[in-house]
């Protein structure tokens, strides 16, 4: 009778572990896609930006057209990145080509006192900020994830129910941080 009583309570309490392990990877799964939906709306604004950006530019330096292409076709390939690698290379190339953009900006002085042109860029500078916290935000979830999935005795219930190990969003900490440009 006792024997029965403690083996009861071992079950349970073994089923009650295997439920919170199971919730606990699931939650941390989930906070991952959120994240990297969040990643996904401040980059959307960012490419919103662009082409005003862009257009502010083409006014006064028309004869830049291979900067203004550059930036243009990097903004493509950017929203059309999938997975955090891509999307990583493809932001580390679109920051490249906006520096370029911003050195153009530099050689016109009716550009840069603009108020529409420092309007832009102010609200890129702000996109900028909320993209380097949402890439923080998603590699501090995929870490607290990738790091359950390897504990015991989550590790058994992650092999168990195909809990797969998630890629951070990796880039280039010079080309990847914000976009700076002092007029």
């Amino acid at each position: 009778m006792i024997v029965g009583i403690v083996v009861g309570v071992v079950v349970v309490l073994f089923i009650l572990v295997f439920i919170l392990s199971y919730n606990g990877l699931v939650r941390l799964r989930n906070r991952i896609d959120n994240a990297w939906s969040q990643i996904d709306v401040q980059l959307k604004r960012r490419y919103d930006l662009i082409p005003n950006l862009v257009e502010t530019v083409k006014g006064y330096a028309a004869h830049e057209r291979q900067t203004l292409e550059s930036v243009t076709q990097a903004r493509a390939n950017a929203i059309n990145a999938q997975g955090p690698a891509q999307q990583a290379e493809a932001e580390n190339v679109l920051s490249g080509a906006l520096k370029s953009l911003f050195a153009v900006a530099e050689a016109y002085p009716d550009l840069k006192a603009n108020q529409n042109f420092l309007n832009l860029q102010e609200e890129l500078t702000s996109s900028e900020d909320r993209v380097a916290y949402a890439r923080q935000y998603y590699n501090d979830s995929v870490l607290s994830y990738n790091t359950q999935i390897q504990k015991f005795p989550t590790a058994l219930l992650a092999g168990m129910f195909h809990f797969e190990k998630r890629e951070y969003f990796e880039g280039d900490p010079e080309a990847t941080g914000p976009v700076r440009v002092q007029f």
